[in-house]
């Protein structure tokens, strides 16, 4: 009988933190994946009271997305911490270099939100349904490097 180290409460903890980072990266997920999705709309639409109902949702998912990227990269964090920053992890950099580029990706949506709100965005329908594509690719890359760990 060995120390288990799920069964202490250290090992406890890590879980918990754990559990959490995946469901903040999930539901941050899902407003990286549905925002362009509004966009794309956003972009085709030329009327204008259904523009205001398409602004208003972009505004409120943004607003709702925002914390839950926040709380997944404050987790992600606290089990960098945990499990030791470096010791030869390179696929740990290369998924934080992933992760700058979902942050980007994010910022992104703010300002789209932004050029839209003014009224002022001048890409396409076209654009938005490629630019939905970024977030996709990106999880895929982090999730094969995390279950993966190939280097």
């Amino acid at each position: 009988m060995g120390f288990d180290r799920r069964r202490s409460g250290a090992g406890l903890s890590v879980l918990w933190v754990k559990t959490f980072h995946i469901l903040f990266v999930v539901s941050w997920f899902a407003g990286l994946f549905y925002l362009p999705r509004i966009y794309v709309n956003l972009a085709q639409t030329t009327d204008a009271g259904t523009r205001a109902v398409l602004l208003g949702m972009a505004q409120r998912l943004y607003r709702f997305m925002t914390p839950l990227g926040v709380l997944a990269l404050i987790m992600g964090l606290w089990l960098w911490l945990i499990y030791g920053i470096g010791q030869g992890q390179g696929w740990m950099h290369a998924k934080l270099l992933f992760v700058v580029l979902l942050i980007a990706d994010h910022l992104a949506c703010r300002h789209y939100l932004r050029a839209f709100e003014s009224d002022t965005c001048a890409h396409s329908h076209r654009f938005f349904r490629i630019f939905n594509e970024i977030p996709v690719v990106l999880l895929l890359l982090i999730l094969i490097l995390v279950v993966t760990k190939p280097f």
